[in-house]
């Protein structure tokens, strides 16, 4: 089996991919979707997440040369929020966007559009109290068709393809910006006596 850095990110590349059409088609169906420069869930403290989900993430700040840089910043860090996270300003905390969207996590593209299972065996859809309220009707609708079959991304099912691609960075988690620290030192230590992949690029 190819353990490579790059066969990894390829495969969990191509399974965010897969996961984006879904989540596009559920949007579609249930007519579900953000408002507009809203940042309430990136500018949660402590989310968890998996280094795993954050390797794509890591692989493109290396082969951009800024590895070492930004596990620095990472070290130095003190705040709980998302290290990639840019909010609008100090006032307006919860408006913003993500610094580096194309490689957010898998935490952060489930949420709002996936689903877990309670204990009766009913799948909820976990997303936030802005949608559940201004979106009531749309979100009782998608609460009802995805008990009738109506296809969603399920929150356990990613998190066990991601645990396959790579089983020790996949079944751990921590708070989000420790998990890219994690995804970053093991990018680093991986090239650390290994020639630069074939796809080596300076970015400017």
């Amino acid at each position: 089996m190819d353990n490579s850095i790059e066969n990894r990110v390829r495969l969990i590349e191509t399974l965010f991919h897969n996961l984006d059409i879904e989540i596009a088609e559920f949007q579609e169906k249930t007519h579900l979707s953000c408002i507009a420069g809203c940042g309430k869930c990136c500018s949660t403290p402590e989310i968890d997440a998996s280094p795993v989900e954050f390797l794509p993430w890591a692989f493109h700040v290396f082969l951009n040369g800024k590895a070492e840089e930004t596990l620095s910043e990472l070290e130095q860090n003190t705040t709980a929020t998302c290290f990639l996270y840019r909010p609008k300003s100090l006032a307006e905390f919860t408006m913003g966007n993500c610094s580096n969207y194309q490689y957010r996590g898998l935490i952060c593209r489930l949420f709002g559009f996936g689903a877990t299972t309670d204990k009766y065996g009913k799948l909820r859809i976990a997303t936030c109290n802005i949608i559940k309220e201004k979106q009531t009707s749309n979100f009782e609708s998608a609460t009802i068709a995805i008990n009738a079959n109506l296809s969603v991304p399920i929150f356990t099912e990613y998190y066990m393809q991601l645990s396959q691609i790579d089983f020790k960075l996949g079944n751990v988690f921590l708070p989000v910006n420790k998990a890219m620290k994690a995804a970053l030192e093991e990018v680093l230590q991986y090239y650390a006596y290994r020639p630069l992949p074939d796809e080596h690029i300076d970015v400017v």
